[in-house]
């Protein structure tokens, strides 16, 4: 593989000096580009877009050809690829998000759910490996899949944004049915982040976007133990160097504490925490990503630069601090508000480098 030309993200995420924060944006390859609007156009769906490593490719490099100040790449995919691997039928309707053909609600097939074949994904890691030669070093390349709590609440829900009555109504009338399901899930999620990590993945980030509406032991025993697993049963190096791994729960920063001992190197943020504060908080145990709300891209330069301000000086000096977005970018911020951040990031952070 290509010697990277930039590697400030990786030694962020393990805590090493850097000359100023590195940045990248959750969903930074989306709709909010024209360019990917005429990619998407082009496929015919979104899943085709994840289907075909080509497109998967083309979607992937175009934020970092627009926005040369990027520190890392992110697979473009859909944590929902796995729950289809494993037969549930995954699709999407125009305007109303993802859905699956087949639920997990009844016992029979929940007791059915098995971790797929691999080759199910196989796609994805084709994907993956067109993707860190198209880079080219330029950049690392982060893999991801969703946790298994996240997961489970799309398989037995059936769609998202509901108010997750079904699966917590499962979780406490009969969690030996819950913790099949997301033991099946965390074994298939550790093949399918290691398969993305053979296939060239240079870091992992889980993605917990549910784990927030959980109840404080729930979160522990639904959401967090299943990560853990996971990043217990990582592969930790490849190509001669650590693959670093970042845990994000949306609506999590109750539990930081709980999630710098589970071993993963980084801990994503949501825009609800002070940065400042999370990092007393967890101490050197782990590097911080995060964490602008990304409802400030709407707004004007001026504004997205006193915020973006304003997170680094809680953030304070020193190293460990990878510059992000508290959810993904939305689709309605305007391109160019995206490279104020950037810059705004880039030329603010040096101060806090300096040695």
């Amino acid at each position: 593989m290509t010697t990277l030309k930039n590697d400030t993200f990786l030694k962020a995420l393990m805590r090493e000096p850097t000359d100023y924060t590195p940045v990248w944006m959750m969903r930074q390859a989306g709709r909010y580009l024209p360019e990917y609007r005429e990619s998407r156009k082009t496929a015919g769906s979104f899943l085709q877009l994840c289907k075909n490593p080509d497109f998967a490719t083309e979607v992937t490099m175009q934020p970092l050809d627009r926005y040369p100040l990027l520190d890392a790449s992110i697979l473009f995919s859909d944590i929902l690829t796995v729950p289809d691997a494993m037969g549930l039928g995954l699709y999407f309707e125009e305007g109303e998000g993802p859905k699956f053909e087949r639920t997990l609600q009844q016992e029979a097939d929940i007791k059915k759910l098995e971790v797929p074949d691999m080759a199910k994904l196989q796609y994805v890691f084709d994907a993956v490996s067109q993707i860190r030669k198209t880079l080219d070093g330029r950049v690392p390349l982060i893999g991801f899949s969703g946790s298994p709590w996240t997961l489970a609440t799309y398989m037995v829900e059936g769609k998202g944004g509901t108010d997750f009555l079904t699966i917590k109504k499962m979780a406490y009338a009969r969690p030996d049915l819950l913790h099949h399901i997301l033991e099946t899930t965390a074994q298939t999620v550790i093949l399918y982040l290691n398969a993305q990590i053979a296939a060239g993945a240079q870091a992992v980030m889980i993605f917990d976007s549910w784990g927030g509406a959980l109840s404080h032991n729930a979160y522990q025993e639904f959401s967090l133990g299943y990560m853990q697993k996971i990043v217990n049963g990582l592969t930790k190096t490849a190509e001669g160097k650590k693959v670093p791994s970042i845990v994000f729960t949306k609506g999590g920063a109750l539990w930081l504490e709980a999630q710098a001992n589970i071993g993963a190197d980084a801990l994503g943020l949501d825009w609800t925490v002070s940065i400042g504060e999370a990092r007393q908080r967890v101490g050197d145990k782990v590097a911080l990503q995060g964490n602008m709300d990304p409802a400030i891209l709407l707004s004007t330069p001026e504004a997205i630069e006193k915020e973006v301000a304003t997170i680094l000086a809680s953030y304070g000096k020193g190293h460990g601090h990878v510059f992000n977005l508290g959810h993904g970018i939305t689709q309605w911020t305007p391109p160019e508000n995206a490279a104020a951040f950037l810059s705004a990031v880039r030329e603010h952070s040096k101060q806090y480098h300096v040695a």
